[in-house]
């Protein structure tokens, strides 16, 4: 682990520029720039809340805090990941002629979709605030679920970078499962009427357990169960972990796939 912190602060001028380079790909030759990070969820959650507040959310007290809650983690996790998953074939030009640590391109591309998100996070404290939300000190415990998430999507970007590599379908493949996720993630429905049992089958979405986690913070003002901490460490934990070990795995093969 030493090691690999180590070589991650030798590349470190790397990963900025990455970074750098990432983040002003996304919005160039766009009029509004990076307003577009704000502007694009907030469309979506104008979409959302217009179709399903009269069918979810009528009598519900917060709803488009419930709404964009749900929204903006899905929205971090589909960006990031789709992203990432394209980071090493879309540099594949640059590693094959220049001897670099290719997780850096992984790393950066989610280091641009983090500042997106964090950025869209403070829209949602407006929105939570316009809402009539009380801001507690309990909403520091937001950072929790946030690290989590963010070390869930470098190892699913990982994961996803190096299938892609082998498999072509992959970007495919993976928009019709984030779809499919985005509907089992409750954005914009409430688990709670259904069964105890059903409710325990959410639990198996990693993206719900995060939702659920800031929703309980934001809404409730209350603090989740140590199951749900255990949940989305170990959620977090394995994610990453499997990323690295398969990149690891892989990594003297990616070269003879580009």
């Amino acid at each position: 682990m030493s090691a690999a912190i180590q070589r991650l602060k030798e590349y470190q001028f790397l990963l900025v520029e990455l970074t750098k380079r990432d983040f002003k790909r996304k919005y160039k030759r766009t009029v509004l720039g990076m307003l577009w990070s704000v502007i694009s969820p907030l469309l979506t959650l104008l979409v959302m809340r217009l179709v399903f507040t009269q069918f979810f959310g009528r009598a519900m007290e917060h709803y488009t805090t419930y709404l964009f809650a749900g929204n903006l983690v899905f929205s971090y996790f589909n960006e990031a990941t789709t992203v990432g998953m394209n980071a090493l074939v879309g540099n594949k030009d640059i590693f094959s002629k220049v001897n670099v640590p290719k997780y850096m391109f992984v790393f950066a591309s989610n280091v641009s979709s983090f500042i997106n998100f964090c950025l869209t996070f403070l829209v949602f404290f407006l929105f939570v605030a316009l809402d009539g939300v009380p801001f507690t000190w309990m909403f520091l415990w937001l950072l929790f679920p946030i690290a989590c998430l963010l070390l869930f999507n470098i190892g699913i970007s990982a994961i996803l970078s190096a299938l892609c590599m082998f498999f072509a379908d992959m970007q495919y493949l993976y928009k019709v499962f984030t779809m499919l996720l985005m509907y089992l993630s409750a954005i914009f429905y409430q688990v709670e009427v259904y069964p105890e049992s059903v409710q325990r089958i959410f639990l198996a979405n990693p993206i719900y357990v995060y939702i659920k986690f800031i929703r309980l913070v934001v809404l409730n003002q209350t603090l989740p169960s140590t199951e749900y901490f255990i949940m989305a460490t170990g959620y977090a934990v394995i994610a990453f972990v499997l990323g690295m070990w398969i990149y690891h795995k892989n990594n003297q093969k990616f070269i003879f796939y580009v």
